[in-house]
């Protein structure tokens, strides 16, 4: 793609998330969505092969409809109450739809369907978009819906999200794939605490956001699309893929990782509303994203790959590893020290 229209795509998804973000009237909120589906899907079909062209076509009738169901959920709700304002969200019936619709636009379980087909037709800096960026003015919406929301609604979704992402990634080979039901896994803890503590499910999406961009740049910085092309890396990178690892098992929630600093504080908050049934329930699924988390890792640093015989070795490389991999590898293992300092900017 030539530089011109990818700087006017990139500059529209900031645009399209700065109006959302910024936004406190339904109308201007729907814009800034609708500018931000525009902008990603010349980035989604950009390779012209037939499975992006479908990825990009199912994306939009996803995004579509979502944005639809965002739009008349707005307007019931301004019908009932006469207020557009997005924090006035007050009428039950909207709620829920509101609910649904982001949930689609996310990919929430039972929304998910989508999420893993279009993140395996993307290449994979557009799908760290597609789990991370696209992501963030859903998660600000319903952020400021929080105190209206259906706790019961959210909950369930959230467990099922999390069992749904952890059991469908366990026979998954594709490393784009893998990350789709992970993003799903982690939107289950997000969506778990959202009506609790709204402002540690942004600190979810931060951390969220900050490991799984490592393992994506990491990714792309090996070319590992898949788990067998990923057992021969470690001949061209033997330090990313040792870093890939650590990076992996922050991502999977393990102490002393990062990871594990959103998941301990949503546990603890789930034991304060007396909610200690769920959170053991979230604790226990998230091993289901544990064994897959740690295939990758283990795929990632074997040094003898069993069933790759008919794979040629990639030369070992002296390129120097991106400066951006390495800030962001290093805070995606090393940031739980200094966890009451997070808790108290967020």
């Amino acid at each position: 793609m030539n530089p011109q229209p990818k700087l006017i795509f990139i500059t529209s998804l900031l645009l399209g998330t700065t109006i959302t973000l910024s936004s406190n009237h339904w109308i201007t909120a729907w814009t800034g969505l609708e500018i931000n589906t525009l902008a990603i899907l010349p980035l989604i079909s950009k390779s012209h092969h037939p499975r992006a062209i479908e990825a990009a076509t199912k994306y939009f009738l996803v995004q579509a409809t979502a944005s639809t169901l965002v739009l008349f959920a707005s307007m019931t709700n301004a019908w009932a109450t006469g207020q557009w304002d997005i924090t006035q969200l007050t009428h039950p019936a909207s709620c829920m739809i509101l609910t649904s619709a982001l949930a689609m636009k996310l990919g929430l379980v039972p929304f998910h369907f989508w999420f893993p087909e279009v993140l395996q037709g993307s290449p994979l800096i557009t799908g760290l978009l597609l789990s991370t960026a696209m992501k963030f003015p859903p998660i600000t919406l319903l952020f400021m819906t929080s105190p209206s929301l259906n706790p019961i609604l959210l909950t369930t979704m959230a467990i099922l999200s999390a069992a749904l992402g952890g059991w469908m990634g366990l026979n998954q080979t594709q490393t784009r794939k893998i990350m789709a039901f992970s993003s799903i896994s982690h939107l289950g803890w997000m969506a778990m605490i959202l009506v609790y503590d709204p402002k540690l499910t942004l600190l979810n999406f931060y951390l969220y956001t900050l490991i799984t961009a490592a393992v994506f740049l990491t990714l792309n910085t090996i070319k590992a699309l898949n788990l067998s092309t990923l057992m021969t890396t470690w001949t061209k990178t033997p330090s990313l893929s040792a870093t890939l690892l650590l990076t992996l098992l922050s991502l999977a929630g393990l102490p002393p990782l990062t990871g594990f600093l959103p998941k301990w504080m949503i546990i603890q908050e789930l034991t304060k509303q007396d909610m200690t049934p769920t959170a053991t329930i979230m604790a226990l699924l998230s091993l289901l994203s544990l064994f897959f988390y740690l295939r990758l890792a283990y795929c990632a640093t074997i040094t003898l790959p069993p069933h790759t015989t008919n794979h040629m070795k990639l030369w070992h490389t002296h390129k120097p590893t991106n400066a951006s991999v390495a800030l962001l590898v290093t805070m995606s293992t090393l940031l739980l020290p200094i966890s009451p300092m997070i808790r108290t900017i967020v």
